[in-house]
């Protein structure tokens, strides 16, 4: 079928926050995402179809076209440099800060700063920007470990409650930047299924910003 959509969804927070949005802009998934097996998912139309994978492979989806459109957070979207897609709209959902965080009462090193984060190339623009020389060590999980066995000096993570570095021993130091999750759309798609896809927009559009009647 050549209008049909498909939505590349993140597993994990964001789909918590996800799932309701569509639900207000009319798209349902005829199975429970949250308990099934399945990978991809029809929904109510026909024409829409639902694929659920890891948050960091949303853009590639999306850029290759194995999916038309995609929902992923912005630090995903600036790892992965946007080649092949639009950044089309601000979701305003899963909102969190990308931080360094640390031993509050822990002095760092004068010279370079060894920084622990999955964010490599938002780290390094943002050390870069302020002239401080850093060794970045890339991690994909239990981030908080690396100062307390001396990995790191810092790390840089998203923080939503901050629980987890408290939890930990760690604060919450630098802001970085504000995270929220966007709708992406594949330049090609967004050419051949026009209409198709301008359709899903505008519900989605009409889910965030109702329309004042």
């Amino acid at each position: 079928m050549n209008n049909l959509i498909t939505i590349a969804l993140a597993k994990g927070r964001i789909l918590k926050e996800t799932l309701p949005l569509l639900e207000r802009a009319g798209i349902l998934p005829l199975d429970d995402l949250e308990k099934s097996r399945k990978l991809i998912f029809e929904t109510n139309h026909p024409n829409i179809n639902l694929v659920l994978i890891r948050s960091a492979d949303v853009p590639t989806y999306v850029q290759y076209g194995a999916a038309d459109m995609g929902i992923a957070g912005k630090d995903v979207l600036l790892e992965h440099g946007g080649e092949g897609l639009y950044e089309w709209l601000d979701l305003k959902i899963a909102p969190c800060r990308l931080m360094t965080a640390g031993f509050a009462d822990r002095e760092l090193p004068a010279g370079r700063l060894k920084v622990a984060t999955k964010y490599t190339t938002i780290t390094r623009d943002y050390f870069t920007q302020q002239g401080r020389q850093v060794e970045l060590i890339k991690l994909y999980g239990s981030m908080e470990l690396a100062p307390i066995v001396g990995l790191a000096d810092m790390i840089v993570d998203l923080v939503d409650t901050g629980n987890t570095l408290k939890a930990n021993g760690l604060v919450p130091q630098e802001f970085i930047m504000q995270i929220s999750s966007r709708l992406i759309v594949n330049r090609a798609s967004l050419k051949m299924k026009n209409r198709a896809i301008k359709q899903v927009i505008t519900k989605i559009e009409n889910a965030i910003n109702p329309p004042v009647e």
